[in-house]
């Protein structure tokens, strides 16, 4: 599912399933939206017209955009933090939530090079 942020609110669209589409004011809405679009289409089609993607156990896949990925994180991440993850300074980054720019696909790589390997950092660590 492909998430966006819009002026008002959060939209979501499957890039791989026909009619799977969600809103909501918050990542969550919209995630929650999505399941139930995904029980209104099992329940309003028979079975065979199913998409193969919703037969069986569903497993979605979440795409932001960088202004979206960076205003929803951003409650648990600070910038100077994606900075130091990403290697992009803050003001950049500041520029793509806000919408006065738009990163190019090599920007849009480090970010998610960067936010990978922390990740993969923290999957690594025992408490």
């Amino acid at each position: 599912m492909v998430i966006e942020k819009s002026k008002d609110h959060f939209g979501a669209y499957s890039d791989n399933c026909e009619g799977i589409y969600a809103g909501g004011d918050s990542i969550e809405a919209v995630k929650a939206d999505t399941m139930e679009a995904i029980r209104l289409l099992k329940k309003n089609l028979p079975e065979n017209r199913w998409p193969r993607q919703i037969k069986g156990t569903v497993k979605l896949e979440w795409k932001f955009d960088v202004p979206s990925f960076l205003e929803y994180y951003s409650s648990f991440m600070s910038l100077a933090g994606m900075e130091k993850m990403t290697g992009i300074n803050q003001k950049q980054l500041s520029n793509y939530l806000n919408h006065r720019a738009t990163p190019r696909q090599k920007q849009t790589d480090r970010i998610r090079t960067g936010i990978h390997r922390f990740a993969e950092e923290l999957l690594s660590i025992t408490l």
